[in-house]
């Protein structure tokens, strides 16, 4: 074993490594830089701790193996348009990995307890932050990732992966807790005993998770009691559990209330707000992990769980800046029409349709064309042929940028990421507060699969459920174009004016297949 002394000052590198890994990651041209850096100093935490104490190789090897095969595999086969929903899961890994290390530290803690010792009254105090939080961040970032993915709160048809997924963790989540409370209260002590009760509330509570994950819509009657009601309870059974620390059964009806707070906060949260939540719940694995630092003694978990959980929050405001919303709104709101929202028709009775062959008539010899791209541009996968329209027009001499919204997609900077991936110029993108200015000197601004984030009634209707929303002023540009399949509402379900504004035309089609078609009609009018 290595000395306590070298083992911190590697500890104090890996921190310091951990610090430049954020500096570094907020801008494109240092984070492949920031990322190596990061990982490096989390390689030199792993292994200063490994070599640092006694431990049991056989069963490290075989979770280093498993733990290697998942992150490589999920590095080298997941796509791109799928990062949000990688992200949002591998969150909820390190919610759902606290847990169980506070939980193995309360057993270690009732057995010190049972020869004498007491267990000190941080480590009680950081056990029960690391088993709600954990709890709260695996199973909130499970249903995130179920709803990224389509299979979570939805009436369609499921495909075959997606049945597995959704019902058998719903019925692994019941059974676990039916067989537990069974196993440890019900059966050895009988249902009317103190064991019992308990028992029963860990069974209920999973009972209530997986039926809550099976409900074919995001919202139900009750539901914003029912988060305030879970939230009550956890705190009130975090309380016991610091006060009782040798009753094991009350640590798991808190796993299962957080469990329960998780599920119901997230499953609410609709698809336009999922920015919001991917890093709100990036903030909350981080606080697990700090909180389970101080449960094992652990100094850089301590550090690292801290940079996760600040950055994380920090985060999380500026994407609710963005949106012009608080986080209560986003967690217990409903965004939707009001009595006072148009009617659809009355605003769409102008809307001018178009082609691929108008389109390239507009788009010869104009000077500057801006892009806005949305989440329909994820959902079509359009971004490489947004980037060879791109290049295609600037080989013709046009200045082509593209205008970015915050909260754009399905996660922070998932435009960026989608962008990043066919090969984009970092240059070539413009924040939203940046291109504003600008706008009204762009010949044609292309709208691809963004709705509520160029709303322009975010600036001229104060009754608007979306009033005060920074957009993208793109009816400011001489000529829109909105390519979309149709005149659906966005996550507001307010119609939109910019579609029938006299400057705009709609080009109603897929994504992808718009783009290709604008491509081919550039080239046959060159």
């Amino acid at each position: 074993m290595i000395p306590d002394t070298v083992r911190d000052l590697v500890y104090v590198i890996a921190a310091v490594l951990f610090i430049l890994d954020l500096k570094w990651m907020s801008h494109p041209r240092t984070a492949v830089r920031g990322n190596a850096v990061g990982t490096l100093g989390m390689a030199l935490a792993i292994v200063v701790t490994l070599l640092s104490e006694p431990l049991d190789w056989p069963y490290l090897v075989i979770a280093a193996v498993v733990g290697a095969l998942i992150g490589g595999v999920a590095a080298l086969r997941v796509k791109m348009t799928a990062m949000p929903e990688m992200v949002g899961l591998f969150n909820g890994f390190g919610g759902g990995a606290s847990v169980l290390v506070a939980g193995s530290a309360l057993i270690a803690a009732m057995a010190a307890l049972s020869s004498g010792e007491v267990a000190g009254l941080q480590m009680r105090i950081a056990t029960v932050a690391s088993a709600i939080i954990g709890s709260v961040t695996f199973f909130g970032s499970y249903v995130a990732f179920g709803k990224l993915a389509e299979f979570l709160a939805v009436k369609w048809k499921l495909y075959t992966w997606q049945k597995v997924i959704k019902y058998g963790f719903s019925l692994a989540v019941a059974a676990g807790a039916i067989w537990y409370g069974l196993m440890a209260g019900v059966l050895p002590h009988g249902a009317g005993s103190q064991a019992g009760l308990l028992s029963l509330v860990v069974m209920l509570s999973g009972v209530v998770i997986g039926a809550m994950l099976l409900v074919k819509k995001d919202r139900f009657p009750g539901m914003n009691a029912l988060k305030i009601i879970s939230a009550v309870l956890s705190l009130a059974v975090a309380t016991l559990v610091v006060m009782h620390p040798d009753n094991f059964l009350l640590f798991w009806v808190l796993v299962g209330l957080g469990g329960v707070l998780g599920v119901v906060l997230t499953l609410s949260i609709g698809g336009a707000d999922m920015p919001v939540v991917i890093a709100l719940l990036n903030s909350y694995s981080g606080l697990a992990a700090a909180a389970t630092g101080f449960v094992i003694d652990n100094t850089v978990l301590i550090i690292a769980g801290s940079l996760v959980g600040a950055s994380g929050i920090i985060l999380t405001n500026i994407m609710c800046k963005a949106m012009n919303r608080s986080l209560t709104n986003v967690l217990f709101g409903v965004m939707g029409p009001t009595a006072d929202t148009p009617d659809a028709d009355e605003v769409y009775k102008t809307v001018k349709s178009t082609s691929a062959e108008e389109i390239a008539m507009l788009l010869e010899g104009v000077e500057r064309v801006v892009i806005v791209p949305g989440y329909g541009m994820a959902v079509a996968q359009a971004q490489h042929a947004v980037r060879n329209l791109a290049q295609l027009l600037e080989a013709a001499g046009t200045n082509v940028e593209y205008a970015v919204h915050p909260v754009a997609g399905r996660m922070p900077g998932h435009m960026n990421v989608l962008l990043a991936e066919a090969d984009v110029p970092y240059e070539k993108l413009r924040e939203m507060d940046e291109i504003n200015p600008e706008l009204e000197q762009v010949d044609v601004c292309i709208v691809l699969g963004a709705n509520d984030v160029v709303n322009p009634v975010a600036r001229t209707d104060p009754k608007s459920p979306i009033a005060g929303m920074p957009i993208i002023d793109v009816d400011k540009a001489r000529t829109v174009i909105v390519i979309k399949r149709s005149l659906s509402p966005g996550f507001a379900g307010i119609p939109n004016p910019l579609f029938a504004a006299e400057n705009t035309l709609m080009f109603f089609n897929d994504g992808k297949k718009a783009i290709q078609d604008i491509i081919n009609a550039v080239k046959e009018n060159a």
